[in-house]
């Protein structure tokens, strides 16, 4: 039996369940994407690894390589993407989530933008290309839970990092990007704080400790920082050329006439390129560290869920420009976060690129324009034949 043609590939891949979820509740394996992606990239001469992903709930990345006959093992191009996808809006979809419905020019599907049409592509573009003449390595590397944690693309890199038989020159995200090479993006960082005093009577505010109050202080400590980072740290190829810091949610208290005993804050920091999440950590806690000293035990930082990295590559880096060249679009730089910083730690130049555009990801009836397919088709038969075939 023949490999399925693009829309047949789009509409298995949409079917498969694959939503990762913090909460267990409402998470699902994405062992039915990597065996679709294995059995076609299998058929067409790849070999498959499979790898169970630690700290997941039965989820597993999936490493696809065909070499050259040439007995060239060095070089070549990684085209990288997740198999999973946000979970979805209950009563928001117009049609059936899992479910490739055609209408008015567009794909609409759980997955068909935020990523899995990206490798729906790829298997199109891999069955017009004559593999048997690489000259160098090709690989199509799937991961497991960058929706949230992030894992996958990590223990990929903590596995495959340090080995001597795979160093792909280049890679390719595929992320929905609307075909525009992007090099460069802002991390992610989402910290809560909460401050437990002594709750009492409103009568008498010496007998409680006001869990408020220490948190306005909190606040007053963490404006010195956003404007701190502001100050010290520019990249101007950014709209907002700085780290910026919001206080986004705020709970304290049960009744005006009760001292309140809890107070907690929830933060988010986007960081610029050339700023580790680990030098954020250590901002947060110096800043509060006055805090912590007046008040020992009543402070705790507590990260929300994992953060990201930020991502900076560089725009007149020969790859960015042959990208630029063969999509007919200027490289960008954006605010949202990928897998890009950790891909790029295996030693390959790395970019960001895909059809579809990030405003349907992570949207209801999340769908992919048909007019963009052939075009993105064409550019990845482009980006390995440059890269794997000349």
């Amino acid at each position: 039996m023949g490999l399925p043609d693009l829309k047949a590939c789009f509409s298995q891949l949409i079917k498969a369940n694959s939503i990762s979820a913090i909460t267990e509740t409402g998470d699902h394996s994405n062992l039915e994407v990597i065996e679709l992606l294995q059995s076609w990239l299998t058929d067409l001469g790849f070999h498959c690894q499979t790898q169970a992903v630690k700290d997941s709930r039965g989820k597993y990345n999936l490493l696809a390589t065909l070499l050259p006959s040439n007995g060239v093992t060095q070089g070549g191009l990684l085209l990288a993407g997740h198999s999973d996808t946000v979970p979805i809006d209950e009563g928001h979809w117009h049609q059936d989530p899992f479910q490739l419905t055609e209408r008015d020019n567009r794909w609409y599907g759980l997955g068909s933008c935020d990523m899995k049409g990206f490798f729906a592509i790829c298997i199109a573009a891999l069955q017009e290309l004559p593999l048997k003449q690489l000259t160098k390595p090709l690989y199509i590397f799937a991961s497991a839970d960058e929706e949230t944690t992030m894992n996958g693309a990590k223990a990929f890199v903590e596995q495959f990092a340090n080995q001597r038989h795979f160093t792909p020159e280049f890679a390719i995200i595929g992320e929905p990007t609307g075909m525009a090479p992007v090099y460069m993006h802002k991390g992610h960082l989402a910290k809560g704080i909460r401050i437990t005093g002594r709750s009492g009577h409103s009568s008498d505010p010496s007998k409680g400790l006001n869990a408020i109050e220490i948190m306005h202080d909190v606040i007053t400590q963490l404006t010195k920082l956003k404007q701190a980072l502001i100050n010290q740290y520019q990249q101007t190829s950014f709209s907002v050329p700085y780290p910026t810091l919001n206080l986004g949610h705020i709970h304290g208290g049960d009744a005006a006439n009760r001292i309140c005993g809890c107070c907690e804050l929830h933060i988010d920091l986007r960081p610029i390129p050339g700023i580790p999440l680990e030098e954020l950590e250590i901002l947060i806690r110096q800043y509060l560290s006055p805090i912590q000293q007046n008040y020992p035990g009543a402070v705790d930082i507590f990260n929300l869920y994992p953060g990201n990295e930020a991502f900076g590559g560089k725009l007149d880096a020969p790859w960015t420009q042959t990208a630029a060249r063969l999509c007919q679009q200027a490289p960008q730089v954006v605010n949202y976060a990928t897998e890009a910083p950790y891909i790029s730690l295996l030693g390959c130049q790395t970019l960001v690129l895909g059809p579809g555009s990030i405003e349907q990801a992570h949207q209801p009836n999340e769908f992919i324009d048909t007019s963009v397919l052939p075009q993105a088709q064409s550019v990845f038969k482009e980006l390995i034949y440059n890269c794997c075939l000349n």
